[in-house]
């Protein structure tokens, strides 16, 4: 048994076989290598390396696949070692014969063989060959899956996340019909496109190895909202009387920048009268040794949209640290629905206020950040 898992992230492939006792290996293929364009498929190769079926039937997989003997080799097949690719060789033929296939393939070679160390390299590979063909599908839904790597690694650039998407829906845009490109934008997407809640399970599972006395496997990065969130089949407003907490805009502004702030829109663009789903990421700055004070009221995120728009929820509040004093990102996550006659880009006024302080044990205040949200509508 051999399963191989199209995942972003490996560690939560590995949750799942945990939590399922699946004791054969499942490797990971981020980048879709293989050109899967739908799952799950079930692919049954005998002793002699020959595929017997690529849809078995469970029902009488036994009596037809496991406990029978195929005697008949064909024609014998080519014996393959699988060796560490030489990416000095890869990188020269790339550059010599200018071809996006060949970058494309150095690219893979650094992101399955390279590690988190060679993602940089993958990008600029991804990059070479899309400057060369900007209509390769698999070079745009690669490179965003590289940008999503290093969002989520020590390297990161702010605007990684939100590239990512791009990429992935300029892909999605080539081949419409691929469906592990357009399940990747769907996991971080609004929920009226979502098709199921995608890692509603993590917690559960989570919960079950610790009961069996186990210790789960941890995650690197752990499922945001849009990622657990299930599907709608329409767009509701909860809150009615929900007021705005600086409506006056008194509150003295974080002019030196201690806290930093990302926006990541999914999808990049919108139709009207159709949804997106917004992320807002708020990082203590590091050069400034910020840090949240969780002994005050927690950080709270308020959303003014144009007229004729809609935004679920318009106030958030983010989960406080579990001590004084924390560093860490606080992501929240709105939805929007763009107005009927919506056209062009149109912005919203977004806002978040929040106890930071400055070094250890320095000045700590009370603060708003005005966060520019853009969204740009496509007729």
């Amino acid at each position: 048994m051999l399963g191989i898992a199209q995942e972003q992230h490996p560690d939560r492939s590995r949750l799942f076989a945990q939590w399922h006792k699946i004791d054969w290996p499942v490797l990971h293929d981020p980048i879709n290598v293989m050109q899967v364009r739908g799952v799950p498929i079930e692919v049954a190769i005998d002793e002699n390396g020959i595929v017997r079926s690529l849809r078995p039937k469970m029902d009488t997989f036994e009596e037809e696949f496991l406990n029978k003997t195929f005697t008949g080799k064909g024609s014998e097949p080519s014996k393959i070692k699988a060796t560490r690719p030489n990416l000095g060789d890869l990188r020269r033929r790339a550059e010599k014969s200018r071809s996006s296939e060949a970058w494309r393939e150095l690219g893979d070679a650094l992101v399955l063989w390279g590690g988190q160390s060679k993602t940089n390299d993958a990008i600029n590979a991804y990059k070479q060959a899309l400057q060369i063909n900007p209509d390769d599908g698999d070079a745009n839904f690669r490179l965003g899956v590289c940008y999503r790597l290093r969002y989520d690694s020590g390297q990161r650039a702010s605007s990684d996340f939100q590239t990512a998407v791009n990429h992935w829906t300029r892909a999605r845009v080539l081949q419409p019909n691929q469906y592990i490109w357009r399940r990747r934008i769907e996991q971080y997407g609004p929920r009226l496109t979502k098709p199921y809640p995608f890692y509603d399970w993590v917690e559960t599972a989570a919960r079950d190895i610790i009961a069996r006395g186990e210790k789960p496997i941890e995650l690197m990065v752990l499922p945001t909202g849009s990622e657990i969130a299930g599907k709608d089949s329409s767009f509701e407003t909860k809150e009615h009387n929900v007021k705005p907490p600086d409506p006056q805009g008194q509150i003295y502004r974080d002019e030196k920048g201690l806290i930093l702030s990302e926006v990541t829109v999914v999808p990049p663009q919108v139709k009207p009268e159709e949804t997106v789903r917004v992320h807002v990421t708020l990082r203590p700055n590091a050069k400034l040794k910020a840090h949240w004070n969780n002994e005050a009221e927690p950080l709270k995120l308020w959303i003014d949209a144009p007229d004729g728009w809609k935004v679920e929820p318009r106030l958030l509040t983010a989960p406080q640290g579990d001590r004084p004093e924390t560093s860490e990102p606080r992501q929240l996550e709105f939805e929007v629905l763009a107005a009927a006659g919506a056209r062009g880009t149109s912005k919203l006024n977004v806002y978040a206020l929040y106890y930071v302080c400055e070094d250890a044990g320095g000045v700590c205040y009370f603060l708003r950040k005005d966060i520019p949200v853009t969204i740009t509508v496509d007729k």
